[in-house]
């Protein structure tokens, strides 16, 4: 048993979900780590009581991007702390133009594992957003932002073809397959943003670790991603917003509008059917640009409503998403972020929407 006793101690008690079926009683928190054992002769105790998850993941946000590109600091932080407190303490910012790092220096933010910025096709994704780079770059592109990133790149798969008036691919096969090959070199993952159907098989069989979004999944490709191992990441309520796009640009785009209505109105099936083919399926909310942050409680729901079983659309977003992104939960000895919710969140994870209290770095920061 550690003395520390001239530490200040945490005392979470109730129950701790370490996992999805393993429940303990307590936990301590003590310098900052989660420790088991009761500490020897500790005087400063504070006790939180109630049901304990690890700290939510959001595995698809922009932390430093706004509608029309990189922000300054004080509005990423504002978007850091709301992530925060709704209980999302690990974030996989895919594609950002700002410079975080300076958020890794605050033991009040939550930690975020970087894509390095979006790399796009020319004219192909939202201005100010991404390098913007022709095929016979991409790779050299690809291996810059794996140096600049933690472990991932993010690519534009697919967007609007204005010449074709639809989403088109953005990469040649070839030139996927290249840059795929040299993220996989260099140590990163691979992550795409696609919408489309006829983006995908190209970017699975070029070896992608992860599809952003996934709204053009079909019967002949969800087998593929099942075999290769590709999860997915919905952005449900992302989606949620296609209805409104549509209308946008129909006047301009109407192949485009109707397209997007139709990956819309099977999210749910596309979600639900690539879960029960045994595809890993993670929570990310797409926040930052057009959508806030903070709604993490949000998408797990969405998913809920998908069809996806509670305990699992939980798991999506705490232990097996930390598992999926490296990072620990509630095991002994690591670092002590944790949210407390009044009642059970495996029962109703509409709970998640009101923290108790979030604990980041053994400290209860609200």
């Amino acid at each position: 048993m550690p003395d520390m006793s001239d530490h200040p101690v945490l005392h979470v008690k109730g129950r701790v979900l370490t996992g999805p079926d393993d429940v303990r009683d307590e936990l301590w928190v003590v310098g900052g780590r989660i420790s088991y054992d009761r500490p020897v002769g500790a005087r400063d105790v504070r006790v939180v009581e109630g049901w304990a998850l690890p700290g939510l993941v959001d595995a698809h946000c922009h932390v430093g991007l706004g509608a029309h590109g990189p922000v300054e600091a004080d509005v990423a932080e504002k978007q850091a702390l709301a992530d925060r407190d709704a209980g999302a303490l690990l974030l996989r910012d895919a594609g950002s133009p700002s410079d975080t790092r300076w958020v890794d220096d605050r033991e009040d933010l939550p930690e975020i594992i970087r894509a390095g910025r979006h790399i796009a096709r020319t004219r192909r994704y939202l201005r100010g957003y991404a390098h913007e780079i022709e095929p016979d770059d991409l790779v050299a592109y690809v291996a810059r932002e794996a140096r600049r990133g933690d472990g991932w790149v993010k690519l534009v798969g697919d967007w609007i073809d204005r010449e074709a008036g639809d989403l088109a691919p953005s990469w040649p096969r070839e030139a996927a397959e290249a840059a795929i090959a040299e993220a996989h070199r260099l140590g990163a993952r691979v992550t795409a943003h696609c919408f489309a159907e006829n983006s995908l098989r190209d970017l699975v069989e070029s070896g992608i670790d992860c599809v952003e979004h996934a709204t053009g999944l079909t019967e002949d490709l969800i087998p593929l991603f099942a075999e290769r191992g590709v999860a997915i990441v919905p952005t449900l309520v992302n989606i949620a917003t296609f209805p409104r796009l549509a209308m946008g640009g129909e006047a301009r785009f109407p192949r485009w509008a109707a397209h997007m209505r139709r990956l819309h109105e099977r999210r749910y099936d596309t979600v639900r059917n690539a879960h029960d083919a045994g595809i890993a399926v993670f929570v990310g909310t797409d926040a930052g640009g057009a959508l806030p942050h903070g709604l993490v409680a949000a998408e797990v729901a969405e998913l809920v409503t998908a069809g996806i079983p509670p305990l699992t659309a939980l798991s999506a977003a705490a232990w097996g998403a930390r598992e999926w992104l490296g990072r620990p939960g509630l095991s002994e000895g690591a670092p002590a972020d944790l949210v407390v919710y009044g009642t059970d969140p495996r029962a109703d994870v509409r709970v998640l929407a009101a923290p108790r209290r979030v604990v980041l770095n053994g400290r209860v920061v609200g």
